[in-house]
């Protein structure tokens, strides 16, 4: 049996910009970590950052890539169309950046929005009343969340009007029977901002697997649960855990940097 072939990459750290090359570190990473945490569906979803410095200009994944192989250089220039701005020898597929391209046009105030069809979401997101308050995590979702009722595969340029409408100036979607979505001022915001929603997710569907009555939050802690985020994150967001989550990565495989 033939081993597999490593994947040739050449490096473009030497054709863009820093802050351009930063943006791919830290959008590779954020694209690594999702795998390690299991939330990736094989080489489907997408993760988008802008680029920074270039109007409607994106990084996404090179489509049929798995999570865990993604580098900093194998990721994809795109217009807000989907289509590729710079030569690349890796395939992208327009479809799939219907939701991002909806969002980035008119969220000029999110760098990234990350989305997956983990099995806690999307189990979370089949139940009518949606994420319950019954847990820590949840407050700070439920202080910034927003659903968008399914309209099939999201292959229809028709539905993003009614995408960005239900979204509004929230950074937690719940797509109905269909997953998570969320959106940060850093990809590290995007990164923390999933974690706590597919904890949130997770809790929820083991709490109800118990049968038990659940203790729901009172309303007000909800509205009290951004000012407290900031407080514990000391007004860093999720740039606060990002460096020990980059390093966690280095200690699994640095390759995401290249």
């Amino acid at each position: 049996m033939n081993a597999p072939e490593k994947l040739a990459i050449p490096s473009l750290q030497d054709r863009v910009s820093e802050e351009e090359w930063q943006t791919r570190v830290d959008l590779a990473a954020c694209y690594r970590l999702v795998a390690n945490f299991g939330w990736s569906d094989l080489v489907f979803t997408h993760i988008t950052a802008r680029v920074p410095g270039e109007e409607d200009r994106f990084l996404i994944n090179p489509y049929g890539m798995m999570f865990d192989e993604i580098t900093a250089s194998s990721l994809v220039k795109i217009d807000l169309d989907g289509n590729k701005v710079e030569e690349s020898p890796f395939p992208v597929n327009p479809a799939g950046f219907t939701i991002h391209s909806a969002i980035h046009a008119v969220r000029h105030d999110a760098q990234c929005v990350l989305h997956t069809h983990s099995v806690n979401g999307v189990a979370v997101s089949a139940q009518k009343e949606g994420v319950l308050p019954i847990s820590q995590q949840s407050i700070f979702v439920l202080s910034s969340l927003a659903y968008h009722g399914y309209e099939g595969v999201a292959l229809n340029a028709e539905e993003k009007p009614r995408l960005v409408a239900d979204l509004g100036d929230k950074n937690y979607l719940m797509l109905r029977n269909h997953g998570l979505l969320t959106l940060g001022r850093t990809i590290a915001d995007a990164f923390v901002n999933m974690y706590i929603f597919e904890a949130t997710c997770m809790i929820q569907v083991r709490a109800q697997a118990g049968g038990g009555e659940l203790v729901r939050i009172p309303q007000a802690i909800v509205d009290g649960a951004q000012q407290q985020a900031k407080t514990v994150t000391k007004s860093q967001g999720g740039m606060l855990a990002w460096p020990a989550l980059l390093r966690r990565l280095d200690r699994i495989d640095p390759s995401y940097r290249t």
